[in-house]
């Protein structure tokens, strides 16, 4: 049988920044090269970051990365690599859509091409496109109608581009009929809890239909509020697994694959679902035979919390670091929200990048003070206490504020203090709630709610606890000191705004809550299920009424990680003004 030695390159990829991310592909490019490689691929829209999201629909921005991509040929082949078949993802447009009505203007696509000699030798358009979630692909792209099929060293290799391999039909079954030796598709799936499972599955199921080996590279990195795990994957025709990357880390995995010949009567034509074959052939002749040396490995499997612990780790570092900063500004209470930030912080940009700032009032607890200070201490990063008694006591004496106000007030002082911060200092600041809380309103506007960026946005509080006590344990077998005081994560959750306050004065104690939450939020399940589940009917009532009338609050949040299949945001879209209610 044919050899040959692939190269998938997981790498983290800049939106807009097309210089930057071509100079990234000709060095993982060269890092494949002198692993002998006879194949390079790189991930979906590689050359343009992904999502463009309305950048797809400015032709400046379109013919900018059609150029180049036509400058990486060149420059590719001038950096001695033009025998070397290179598969880069990109926008493109169709030049054949005719303008009509319903269709992106320009008729943009998501496409990949294949270098060679220093030119485009190939290239294709995803065909299936998702529209759901956070996928507005209909509204961006017009679809491939094209079977790609690359044949190189003896073997015809089909192509394809993550969806592609999601939904049914097209370019999987296409591939069979093709004849395809090997399915090479390109990604860009974002990273959502247990996700690794259900792609090992689906990379299985379709290596079968295909009838061929078929490797799933990814995107690492992050994109405002999507994180990208990276995890590919290559399996065999029977859906055996022959290698598979590292979790959240870039690099490169090189295998060596013995694949069947190219038929010599391959069909062309059209094939399934009417995709029409588009065979280039490079080289025809097999490599001389050699001893295959290198495997691709198959990295260990992060556990589920680590998992999701990591995704807030890149997905803030990718925000600060893509966005021109370099540190970040909390708001510390001694609570578990604020601590479990200011760990993922400190991990995703150095302590000696973290600043933190106490800003008790007269309801708080000394323990609180003694935590936030305890954290500080335990991290190495920057503290300083700022009281917010003497502003509290001006507004209180022009104002007369009572009750509800009153408690808000504080919570809005220290907002306003913690963003003058920002701008006198230029670190951004960040939100400390968590799903739970923008779920059913707890929070203040203008108060805690402010900040660039939250990253536990879309962590509902029992997991937050897990997490917190995972970093600690995870600490602790390290042999280093553990980040978040013992007694941020034991004591009850408060807001302490008045005395003696904890969270379940407003609310349900939280594993209660956040089953309720995951039920109608994230599985979209009205009221008498919820009810049927075995939930109290006056607190589901409660619960939802408390959702419902949250939305304004939620739009004015900053982005955050998304780690759920239904985070707030893009994921789930409801009116702010809505008179329909769940009727229990």
């Amino acid at each position: 049988m044919p050899q040959l030695r692939l190269a998938l390159n997981q790498i983290d990829s800049s939106v807009g920044d097309l210089a930057q991310n071509a100079e990234s592909i000709v060095r993982w490019t060269r890092h494949s090269a002198e692993q002998g490689a006879h194949l390079v691929a790189f991930p979906e829209m590689a050359l343009t970051g992904y999502p463009v999201e309305d950048l797809a629909l400015r032709s400046s921005f379109v013919e900018a990365s059609r150029a180049a991509l036509r400058s990486l040929a060149v420059r590719l082949a001038d950096e001695g690599f033009g025998e070397l078949p290179v598969i880069v993802g990109y926008l493109d447009r169709c030049a054949t859509a005719q303008p009509k009505y319903g269709q992106p203007a320009g008729a943009p696509q998501n496409a990949g091409a294949v270098l060679y000699g220093g030119e485009v030798v190939l290239n294709f358009a995803k065909h299936h496109l998702p529209n759901y979630g956070v996928f507005d692909e209909f509204r961006y792209f017009v679809p491939g109608d094209s079977m790609p099929v690359l044949r190189v060293h003896g073997v015809d290799v089909a192509l394809a581009i993550c969806e592609d391999l999601w939904q049914d039909g097209g370019r999987v079954p296409a591939a069979r009929s093709a004849q395809a030796g090997l399915l090479v598709s390109i990604n860009a799936s974002p990273y959502e809890r247990n996700k690794d499972d259900t792609r090992l599955e689906l990379v299985r199921k379709r290596a079968q239909e295909a009838g061929c080996t078929t490797a799933y590279l990814a995107m690492i990195g992050g994109q405002d509020e999507l994180v990208f795990d990276g995890d590919s994957i290559v399996v065999d025709k029977d859906g055996e697994v022959v290698a598979r990357a590292p979790q959240f880390a870039e690099g490169c995995i090189v295998l060596d694959l013995d694949l069947p010949a190219a038929s010599e009567d391959a069909p062309t034509g059209v094939v399934d679902d009417g995709l029409r074959i588009d065979r280039v052939v490079l080289s025809e002749k097999p490599l001389a035979p050699y001893e295959p040396e290198l495997t691709g490995g198959y990295a260990d499997r992060l556990d589920d919390d680590e998992e999701v612990y990591s995704a807030l780790v890149v997905g803030l570092r990718a925000y600060v670091a893509k966005n021109g900063f370099k540190s970040v500004l909390i708001g510390l209470s001694g609570g578990i929200d604020s601590s479990l930030v200011a760990a993922i912080a400190c991990d995703a940009v150095g302590a000696q990048n973290v600043y933190g700032v106490s800003m008790p009032s007269k309801y708080s607890s000394d323990h609180s003070k003694d935590d936030a200070a305890e954290m500080a201490r335990r991290t190495g990063l920057n503290y300083r206490t700022v009281a917010i008694e003497p502003m509290f006591d001006a507004y209180m004496g022009a104002l007369g504020l009572t009750g509800l106000a009153e408690e808000n007030l504080q919570s809005r002082l220290r907002g306003t203090l913690l963003m003058a911060i920002s701008n006198q200092e230029g670190h951004i600041v960040l939100a400390p709630g968590n799903k739970s809380e923008l779920a059913v309103g707890y929070s203040t506007l203008y108060g805690d709610s402010v900040g660039a960026y939250g990253p536990i946005k879309d962590v509902y509080k029992t997991s937050i606890f897990r997490l917190a006590e995972w970093r600690n344990r995870a600490a602790r077998e390290r042999g280093q000191t553990p980040p978040i005081p013992e007694n941020s994560i034991t004591k009850p959750p408060s807001a302490e705004l008045r005395p003696g306050q904890v969270d379940t004065d407003s609310l349900p104690d939280y594993p209660v809550l956040d089953a309720i939450l995951d039920l109608y939020v994230d599985q979209d399940r009205g009221a008498d299920e919820i009810v049927a589940a075995g939930f109290d009917r006056e607190l589901v009532t409660k619960t939802l009424r408390m959702v419902d009338t949250a939305e304004y609050k939620r739009r004015q949040y900053p982005p955050g990680t998304k780690i759920s299949a239904k985070g707030f945001g893009k994921d789930r879209r409801l009116p702010i003004t809505n008179g329909w209610r769940e009727s229990v």
